[in-house]
This record gives structure tokens, C-alpha cells and sequence, in this order.
């Protein structure tokens, strides 16, 4: 592994995708702690391929992921491996990604909103890149909990400053988040307030990124 640290600052309410090779690893960071990342990888080589919750789900048999799991996409193909987490561990799986319509829905917002569907669709057309959906992210440090009556309930992240999750590509993919813009509920942290993020990717060597 190339020791050569590449950091990638995203900012509040704001998405970013990068170029991946199998073998780079990739730590999304909280730096200051509370805020929620959408995330999700797609095959360099068909990136109408993703990176599937619910496949993942399956291959577990179970709806929160450990280190060391595999998450696969929806063609069961692994595209990334959870390989660390210094977090309290929970990143919800189950929620789909905000998008204009949902914050007047839910929340009976007048007017465009930020949202996580939108990051992602301007990061697939920043570079030039094909676009087919929006999948269910894995919202990384989204302290969503399933009760014992089966009912959902949204909780602050406790994700503290400096946490990350590192994962690793197994195959060449796009990789992106989205650093929450969600302000109308608290998800982001006990006061609510959307933050800058970070990524630390660290390069195999003697492959280039293409």
C-alpha cells in the first residue's frame, strides 16, 4: 500500500465521487463529529452496477455489517470490504437517500432543499459519467434503530470528532458520498447542523486511476 495519504475535504450539504482501484482503501471521516455520510460504490466497469443494501443484507443474513464483511453489489459481485470502524458502529441500511420531494413531504418544506439524491446525480455528471439511479446509500454513522415493536426511530449520531470507517475496493469503482444536508430533524449530531466530512485514500501502487 502506497503510504502517500490523498485527503478529499467534502463539504456541509455537499457530495464528492472518486475513482477507485481494487486494493486503495478509503476512510470516510467525521471530522468534527454528528454527521450522517450517505454512501455508495459503483462498477467502474458498468456503473449501472451498485453497490446493494439489500444483497448485502442477504449475504449476511443480518441488517447491520461488521468489520470485515464484504458488501457486494446488486450482480453479487464484492465491491468493498468494511475493514475498520472506530465509530459507536451503527450506520443504518434501511433509509433511502433525501431528495427535494421527501423534505416536503415529510416535513412540509416550501421550496428546493439540499439533498443527498441530487450530490450524487451532480458528482456522476462532474465526471462525465454515466447516470442510472439513486440505490439505498449505507448512511455511515446514521444511528437509525429498528425498536422490538418493529418500529423505526430516527436518534442524533454519537459519532464522535476524528471517527472514521475504513473500507476497501475489490474491484475498480466509483465510490461517493454525501455529507447529509438533513437540518429539519436531528440525525446530524444533537444540534442538527450539517458538517464538513473527509476522505483519506490511500493508493495501492503501480496502478494508475483511470
Amino acid at each position: 500500500m502506497n503510504d502517500a495519504l490523498e485527503v478529499i475535504k467534502v463539504p456541509a450539504r455537499r457530495g464528492r465521487m472518486v475513482a477507485l482501484n481494487a486494493g486503495d482503501t478509503v476512510d470516510v471521516v467525521n471530522i468534527h463529529g454528528g454527521q450522517v455520510v450517505d454512501t455508495w460504490a459503483f462498477a467502474r466497469d458498468n456503473p449501472a452496477e451498485y453497490m446493494s443494501m439489500e444483497h448485502s443484507h442477504v449475504l449476511h443474513y443480518r441488517l447491520n455489517f461488521r468489520p470485515g464483511d464484504a458488501l457486494c453489489t446488486d450482480q453479487w459481485r464484492t465491491i468493498m470490504t468494511f475493514v475498520e470502524d472506530t465509530s459507536p458502529g451503527i450506520h443504518d441500511t434501511l433509509c433511502p437517500a433525501c431528495c427535494a420531494p421527501s423534505y416536503t413531504i415529510f416535513y412540509g418544506h416550501e421550496g428546493y432543499h439540499d439533498n443527498c439524491s441530487d450530490n450524487l446525480k451532480g458528482q456522476f455528471e462532474a465526471l462525465g459519467v454515466p447516470f442510472h439511479r439513486v440505490p439505498t446509500p449505507w448512511n455511515l454513522f446514521m444511528e437509525t434503530i429498528v425498536e422490538n415493536s418493529n418500529d423505526m426511530k430516527d436518534m442524533p449520531s454519537t459519532t464522535g470528532t476524528g471517527h472514521y470507517v475504513r473500507l476497501r475496493a475489490e474491484m475498480d469503482c466509483y465510490f461517493a458520498v454525501s455529507a447529509c444536508p438533513q437540518d429539519l430533524i436531528v440525525i446530524n449530531g444533537e444540534d442538527g447542523v450539517p458538517r464538513d466530512v473527509a476522505l483519506h485514500i490511500r493508493r495501492r501502487p503501480g496502478k494508475l486511476v483511470t
